[in-house]
């Protein structure tokens, strides 16, 4: 017999109660959750010619940074790169006013979050059977609103490839899709 209470009770309910019980269980694990700090986002726009578009939050979580978001008109079923870039410009019409990669550290392009990457370097989005691409990632090659790796003001793109994580220093990831302007919130 179906729990009535469970059909009655709407989802979004269910998922705050359920995180309320675990943010209380490592309370109680002494595990500290840590304090948010400064936030920024990108609402990206799609360059000349393409349909790329979505938003990006940016939440500064301790000494990580969370990159979260949802990017709609991406070819179905394929993984792409995304970077950030040193320019918040999104002027020109192909997004080549953002620049190249955000690497204040000068290191090698690769994968996000390992010691021989851009700071820039994100995760690929890998788009679903509509296009859509939701993600999630928590780095700590960047920041929200301070120091050398502060991602606000700089540029943010989706290209229309692969990141192969080898070609340097971009990743041989393709021409720009969508391009934003990371805003400090």
């Amino acid at each position: 017999m179906p729990n009535r209470l469970a059909t009655r009770t709407p989802a979004s309910t269910r998922l705050t109660v359920a995180l309320a019980g675990a943010a209380a269980l490592l309370a109680l694990a002494g595990c500290a959750t840590p304090a948010v700090g400064p936030t920024a986002s990108a609402d990206l726009m799609p360059t000349n010619g393409n349909t790329v578009n979505g938003t990006v939050q940016f939440v500064q979580l301790g000494g990580a940074v969370r990159v979260s978001g949802t990017i709609k008109g991406l070819q179905p079923n394929t993984e792409v790169g995304f970077h950030i870039h040193e320019k918040g410009d999104c002027s020109s019409g192909d997004g080549m006013s953002a620049g190249g990669h955000f690497n204040p550290t000068g290191k090698p392009h690769g994968h996000a979050g390992e010691p021989a990457s851009h700071a820039g370097d994100l995760p690929s989005l890998r788009a679903d059977a509509t296009g859509t691409a939701t993600f999630a990632a928590e780095l700590r090659s960047i920041a929200v609103g301070s120091g050398p790796t502060d991602v606000v003001g700089r540029g943010l793109i989706v290209h229309r490839d692969k990141d192969d994580y080898v070609t340097q220093p971009t990743g041989n990831a393709g021409p720009r899709l969508a391009c934003a302007v990371i805003v400090k919130r």
